[in-house]
């Protein structure tokens, strides 16, 4: 594509490439409402500039499920009434995503007990609570995505 260079990667999937699941919310890097995954790392869109991005792999919530097979934190969502006016649920879904991928990777957090064990993190609630701190849900739909990322982690959602 031929952009502006000043374009974010929200601008880019919202206004160029009609991918409107990723919402813009604060558009400061507050809220996580921008929340993507980049090479499969999660990142604000709002705070980063397209061409940045230029041969990068970026995933947004349109591009988690396969066919009309929700991807399993999707699926978990809905069963622990992970949202509720869902405006902060594409970046909440890809967020978790990330989280439980680093989790998987052994990655420790700010609440992480025993740094020395980085083989398995016990994914407590104070885990995914503070993994999760940067996606803001002011309809307070927090116990449901607790629930959700508990129960993909776990293998039961």
């Amino acid at each position: 594509m031929d952009i502006d260079p000043r374009t974010t990667l929200l601008d880019l999937l919202r206004e160029d490439l009609h991918m409107t699941g990723t919402k813009k919310g604060c558009d400061h890097g507050q809220c996580g409402a921008c929340t993507v995954l980049v090479n499969g790392r999660r990142i604000n869109s709002c705070l980063t500039l397209a061409v940045m991005h230029d041969g990068d792999h970026v995933t947004t919530i349109e591009g988690l499920a396969k066919g009309a097979d929700l991807h399993p934190v999707q699926a978990a969502f809905i069963e622990h009434d992970g949202l509720q006016c869902g405006y902060c649920t594409p970046g909440q879904i890809c967020s978790a995503v990330a989280l439980l991928d680093e989790v998987k990777a052994g990655a420790p957090s700010f609440v992480t007990s025993n740094l020395s064990i980085l083989k398995g993190v016990d994914l407590t609630d104070e885990e995914i609570k503070e993994r999760m701190s940067g996606n803001i849900c002011r309809c307070g739909a927090y116990p449901g995505i607790v629930a959700a990322v508990r129960a993909v982690h776990e293998g039961t959602g």
